[in-house]
């Protein structure tokens, strides 16, 4: 029999911050997000856009892996763990409901926060996209063509890993190969940069670019560091704050290999149906600290 190793003790984290994980969509890494956020413990979380790909949601498609990473988010969320859901261009619908609150989350289409060496100023980034503001319809046709792509790199790094190679990126090698979208990249970059320096931020957070970066810029008002999540598509990484430092974390299959988590997060990682992993869900949204406090009482 296999021997399994037990996870002892949860990496804390004093804020995470996710986005691009695009539940709802062939192409979502779920089940590797699941292995992530059960083995960390942060105090605050910030979903920073594109959580649910509402321009490709389908009835049809929602699987145990993308409803087990929900549900976690609601087990923290009743525990009392600050979650901000910041709603970005593939969940802009929920953008007019901005300021609602529930227990322990809000959502909000930006987010300002204040850390020991300065302001964060928090945001998607779809504003600086001309193609989404002007030709939204060639975007969404853009993004259905994404995730054909990434369908197709699946079944390739399917036999890839089969042959002992290993996986491989089209999308991310067709991005490093084009000129004009390495441009974009840079000036996404440089304009988030400039305004939050216009606007005294010490640090400006975004997604988006499906692009994870910790860079350091110069501006006339001092130096401001760029700083993006990237994705839980192609890249499957988080931006970490612990200790007065920022990190890029990047998921590896490695990591994860003869780990078991605890019996908390065991439920959640069962073999149950949707349907009850639905409820169970239900049940978390109904939890909150406070009713907690107000039974022991």
């Amino acid at each position: 029999m296999k021997k399994v190793h037990k996870l002892k003790t949860k990496r804390k984290v004093d804020l995470l911050v996710l986005s691009d994980i695009h539940l709802g969509t062939y192409g979502c890494r779920a089940k590797e997000l699941h292995n992530y956020l059960t083995s960390i413990s942060p105090k605050r979380v910030i979903l920073n856009g594109d959580i649910i790909d509402v321009w490709q949601f389908s009835k049809r498609y929602w699987p145990k892996s993308h409803m087990k990473v929900v549900s976690l988010l609601f087990k923290w969320m009743s525990k009392g763990v600050k979650i901000t859901y910041i709603t970005g261009n593939h969940d802009e619908i929920f953008r007019k409901f901005e300021g609602f609150k529930l227990g322990s989350f809000e959502l909000k289409n930006k987010k300002v926060i204040k850390l020991k060496k300065g302001k964060v100023w928090i945001f998607h980034g779809d504003i600086f996209d001309v193609t989404m503001q002007y030709s939204k319809w060639l975007t969404k046709l853009g993004a259905v063509g994404y995730d054909i792509l990434i369908t197709i790199n699946q079944v390739i790094n399917f036999f890839s890993e089969k042959m002992g190679k290993g996986r491989i990126s089209l999308s991310k090698k067709v991005k490093n190969s084009v000129k004009s979208a390495v441009k974009f990249i840079n000036q996404f970059e440089q304009t988030a940069t400039e305004i939050a320096s216009e606007n005294r931020f010490n640090y400006v957070v975004c997604g988006h670019i499906h692009h994870p970066e910790i860079k350091e810029y110069q501006t006339s008002n001092g130096p401001v560091v760029y700083l993006n999540s990237g994705d839980w598509i192609e890249n499957l990484s988080s931006l970490e704050y612990y200790k007065g430092e920022w990190s890029i974390y990047r998921y590896t299959d490695e990591e994860f290999i003869n780990i078991k988590t605890d019996a908390g997060d065991e439920d959640y990682a069962s073999h149950k149906s949707v349907k009850e992993l639905y409820r169970e869900l239900l049940k978390e949204m109904i939890k909150s600290p406070q009713s907690k406090k107000r039974k022991t009482a």
